[in-house]
């Protein structure tokens, strides 16, 4: 299966058949509100287009690239930390033209299908957060109440009367009918201990995104995933993830941008997350790039999780078929 994955880089022929077959000339500025159907470019930024606070060589210049030739690109992200408007800083930032209508994170993923799609009842229609400022935003953006997160009242050591208060329901909110698991760079037992007990008396468990890992600094760190492993291990069930490869993530997006997915491609760098949902979304095409987490070898395994259609040692490689 692995044989059938064309290698892009210092193939400028076959780069340009790759621009071409995802090439709608439709698409006019980037900015702009409404997209007919067409082609789609959906990018993870993470491993594609940086590394923690470094831009990859040529990145800016190939994106602008795309877009002359008529790409519509949207960066889907499952960094849950940051909202839409913290990303168009960050991608400003780094010489990347983007708007919010651009980007299409994790923590938006959730907070539309917490507020358009599961609709807690009243009394019930609070969401318990771990997890950073992203995701406050992006709930309150939908107007979805939430409580946790940043709130510094979390932010400690366990006591022996939260043990008691929780184990009575005392230091419980009611009206909670949600817990939304997203990475947390403060993550504790209090929290964990407040999320198991929301979830014992039936709140819906939900996560931004079960990455176990990130890519930062050409090393990996623990992911959102791995703030949700102890509570799924607890109630012995995993969350219901709403970033990538979840499909209600593919849909929200498909629904937003109007796509035609035979003409969309998904540009990562992540077998499990990247690759898999473009291919379980039926998109037109995967490109990988090995910048990030997985390497050649992670698909030409036995037990590979996914395979992509082409891969590139790195997105400005692309330039090659202009």
């Amino acid at each position: 299966m692995a044989a059938s994955v064309k290698y892009l880089t210092g193939d400028g022929a076959a780069i340009k058949d790759f621009l071409d077959k995802f090439d709608v000339r439709y698409f006019g500025a980037l900015n702009r509100s409404l997209h007919p159907p067409g082609a789609l470019a959906d990018f993870d930024d993470l491993g594609v287009l940086w590394s923690g606070d470094h831009v990859f060589e040529g990145v800016p210049e190939t994106l602008l690239l795309l877009r002359s030739k008529g790409k519509r690109i949207v960066f889907v992200t499952n960094n849950s930390t940051k909202s839409r408007q913290d990303y168009v800083k960050k991608l400003t930032a780094m010489g990347i033209e983007a708007g919010a209508d651009d980007v299409f994170g994790s923590s938006y993923s959730a907070a539309v299908y917490i507020a358009r799609i599961l609709k807690l009842p009243p009394g019930k229609d609070k969401v318990y957060v771990i997890g950073e400022a992203g995701v406050e935003v992006e709930l309150g953006a939908e107007g979805v109440p939430f409580i946790g997160a940043t709130d510094p009242a979390f932010r400690r050591d366990i006591t022996p009367a939260d043990f008691a208060g929780l184990a009575d329901g005392s230091l419980l909110d009611p009206t909670v009918g949600a817990v939304l698991c997203g990475l947390d760079f403060h993550i504790n037992y209090l929290k964990l201990a407040h999320g198991l007990h929301y979830l014992r008396r039936g709140a819906h468990f939900l996560a931004t995104n079960t990455d176990s890992t990130l890519p930062m600094h050409h090393d990996l760190f623990l992911g959102a995933g791995s703030c949700s492993v102890p509570l799924a291990n607890a109630v012995g069930a995993p969350p219901l993830s709403l970033g990538k490869p979840s499909q209600a993530m593919m849909d929200a997006v498909e629904g937003k941008f109007q796509l035609d997915r035979a003409r969309t491609c998904m540009v990562g760098d992540r077998l499990n997350t990247d690759i898999k949902f473009g291919i379980e979304g039926k998109l037109g095409g995967t490109l990988h790039v090995l910048t990030g987490v997985n390497s050649k070898a992670d698909w030409e395994a036995e037990d590979a999780i996914a395979v992509p259609a082409f891969y590139a040692d790195k997105l400005s490689d692309l330039r090659e078929g202009a």
